[in-house]
């Protein structure tokens, strides 16, 4: 089977209140991870900012901008230069009031490909983003870049087979997952450890049912009560994890990861091909009552 191997970057980093500052870094965490041979780079969610959900506050509305917008054409630039894609999450002002989740795709070229807006809202304690994104309408895009043909989505999303499986069957070889979750800074220990495990797993998961890589880009450190938990791996399609970052420092990888592998593993476990689509109608439900 046809090998062909893609570099793939990922890049976990704490933010500050500085939006500059936060920008400055990740260009230059970028650079590194370029330096390493990196083609495709991923960045955490929402990268430039603090993850300002954990309360509603009318003020971080102005943290906002289009897309695009100045970030991305300055990484529209950046990823010219370097000839990389990047993945880069940001909070999108559509128009006045209307706000979402956002994630920008730009080719190796400098050309953004489009964006993918997040689909699934939470509205937790620490994580109130249905006050400040409006529920993306997108629908599940693939993107094929100089490297590879690859899906976004984004932080809640990864909890929904669904949005893996259609991301799937649109041809997506690698499914990015940038990300902010974290523990509660008084959570007891065990259960830090049962919500990572299920985190990872759920993710190892979508990379075995669909026979594709899964990239999962945390944030780490700590702002208000929230330790954000980095973590970031990646996944094969037989879901071993081949990299795991620590929980607290910032990291920059890289990872070869051999796309023939997906046409292996899909051949020996062919569950694309058993799929009975015919009987799936029930999932349309939002709850199937006796």
């Amino acid at each position: 089977m046809e090998r062909k191997v893609v570099k793939t970057g990922l890049i976990q980093m704490a933010c500050s209140t500085d939006k500059q500052a936060n920008i400055e870094k990740a260009v230059q965490l970028i650079r590194e991870a370029a330096g390493q041979g990196a083609q495709i780079i991923c960045l955490q969610e929402l990268f430039a900012t603090r993850y300002f959900c954990w309360e509603e506050n009318y003020d971080y509305f102005s943290l906002a901008e289009a897309v695009p917008g100045p970030i991305t054409r300055q990484f529209q630039e950046l990823a010219k230069e370097l000839d990389v894609v990047i993945l880069a999450s940001l909070f999108e002002k559509r128009a006045r009031g209307l706000f979402h989740n956002t994630l920008a795709v730009i080719d190796a070229d400098g050309t953004l490909l489009g964006k993918y807006r997040k689909n699934h809202i939470p509205d937790d304690p620490g994580y109130y983003e249905k006050f400040y994104f409006t529920p993306g309408d997108t629908g599940y895009s693939v993107f094929c870049t100089k490297y590879a043909r690859i899906g976004g989505l984004v932080c809640w999303d990864q909890w929904y087979p669904e949005a893996a499986r259609i991301t799937s069957l649109m041809g997506a070889e690698i499914i990015f997952y940038p990300t902010a979750i974290g523990w509660a800074a008084a959570q007891p220990e065990a259960l830090n450890k049962q919500q990572y495990s299920a985190w990872q797993t759920i993710q190892r998961s979508h990379a075995i049912a669909n026979g594709v890589f899964v990239v999962s880009v945390n944030r780490t450190g700590s702002e208000g009560d929230m330790k954000f938990w980095g973590g970031s791996f990646i996944a094969d399609p037989y879901g071993e994890v081949l990299y795991q970052a620590g929980h607290v420092k910032e990291e920059v990888h890289v990872s070869e990861l051999d796309l023939g592998r997906i046409d292996e593993v899909r051949v020996h476990w062919p569950f694309l091909r058993d799929r009975r689509i015919d009987s799936y109608g029930p999932i349309l439900n939002r709850f199937i009552d006796e």
